[in-house]
């Protein structure tokens, strides 16, 4: 899995007033948990222009004045108006430690209902995995070349080496659906 490096400073005072002022600096309150104490912190919110307006999914080293730890984004706080970053949650992570994180699909392979005239509907942009962060992909590669007019791929039909998926088993990921140009074909050949 892909890494990204993020350098901030530790922040005492908390509460919005303290919040505002960081903001009014250019900077964006954060804080990662998960093993241990929860550490109070600010960065650059150009910092994070790459980390977080893009598709990828990344492992965060995340230094705090010195010290780096591993962790995911957990949660992002926007402003409703403006669309500006508030504040960003971490959840800090370990090689010994199953993690649970949304990973983006990659649809692979030419399927042949649409090749028969139908149309490819991906009804799932992310899938909810948990597992072992060594065995976290990039993407998560779905071959659709089997897939025939009128089929769907359902989360349980998937399968991916050391990770478990914690979507509901009946949920479509992708499907082929029926044109009337592909079912008027079909009926035609019917007859």
């Amino acid at each position: 899995m892909q890494t990204f490096d993020i350098k901030g400073s530790k922040r005492v005072a908390g509460g919005k007033k303290a919040a505002k002022v960081l903001r009014s600096q250019g900077l964006v309150p954060c804080i990662i948990y998960g093993k241990g104490e929860e550490i109070a912190f600010s960065v650059e919110e150009e910092q994070f222009r790459n980390l977080i307006y893009t598709p990828n999914i990344y492992i965060v080293n995340v230094d705090i004045e010195g010290q780096v730890r591993k962790a995911i984004l957990k949660d992002l706080q926007f402003h409703p108006v403006s669309d500006k970053l508030l504040h960003v949650d971490f959840l800090e992570i370990s090689d010994d430690k199953p993690v649970t994180i949304a990973l983006p699909i990659k649809i692979e392979g030419n399927s042949e209902g649409v090749k028969a005239g139908g149309k490819l509907q991906v009804e799932m942009r992310k899938l909810v995995v948990k597992g072992m962060t060594k065995d976290l992909p990039d993407v998560l590669k779905i071959d659709i070349t089997s897939l025939g007019l009128g089929k769907v791929f359902k989360v349980q039909d998937l399968k991916f080496e050391g990770l478990e998926i914690l979507n509901a088993k009946n949920a479509v990921v992708v499907a082929v659906k029926m044109t009337r140009a592909a079912k008027s074909a079909a009926d035609a050949a019917g007859k």
